[in-house]
């Protein structure tokens, strides 16, 4: 199924038939989500992968009730660091470098000047910073789960102070941005499916300039 042809399949699920999706489909979505790009490869946030049938039962009331937490086959939840800090930066630099075989200090340079860019942000602007590299992430996976013909729901919908609490993520420098439901469409029950898709007229979202 090339690209266009999964876009149009795909739509946003709203109620799925309890079918369990493979394992191996499901470590590809996230794989996609991996590969992802993020700013200066930072990668600052995480995917919580949950399965586990009596945690999504707790995690339904703090997503109002929607019936995707509970019918589907598994939750990714996009958690993005709370805020940039020397050892986060570093860590993620040494990795890098110590991946590509060079030496530590390689991209000391760089580094320091994208610190003194990232710590020139108050906490709030640097939370909202790592939350829009998850979206990239996000979008990503809602892509791969179209190209693997696995339904997938973008939740927004939710406390998000109430799901940190739940999965610790405080603890963990983490804050939860949005939930993607994997699963499989149910037959009947879903208002949405079937109904056309609609976008903006073309001329309204694109402005060419040549």
């Amino acid at each position: 199924m090339e690209l266009i042809n999964a876009l149009n399949w795909r739509y946003a699920t709203k109620k799925m038939n309890g079918e369990k999706v493979a394992d191996e489909k499901v470590q590809k979505i996230i794989e996609a989500a991996y590969l992802a790009p993020t700013s200066s490869g930072l990668q600052p946030f995480e995917i919580i992968s949950i399965s586990n049938e009596e945690l999504r039962k707790k995690i339904q009331p703090v997503a109002y009730g929607q019936t995707q937490i509970v019918d589907g086959s598994h939750l990714l939840v996009f958690a993005s660091w709370d805020k940039y800090t020397d050892e986060r930066i570093d860590a993620m630099f040494d990795h890098m470098n110590t991946e590509r075989g060079l030496p530590l200090n390689t991209t000391d340079e760089y580094k320091n000047g994208l610190k003194t860019q990232l710590f020139a942000m108050t906490e709030e602007q640097q939370a909202a910073h790592t939350g829009k590299q998850s979206y990239i992430s996000f979008g990503t996976a809602i892509v791969a789960a179209a190209l693997l013909q696995v339904d997938a729901t973008p939740m927004e919908g939710f406390v998000h102070n109430e799901l940190d609490d739940l999965l610790g993520l405080k603890e963990k420098g983490l804050k939860s941005q949005t939930i993607l439901t994997l699963g499989y469409r149910a037959t009947e029950g879903d208002w949405l499916q079937g109904m056309k898709k609609v976008r903006h007229p073309k001329e309204k979202f694109l402005t060419e300039i040549k």
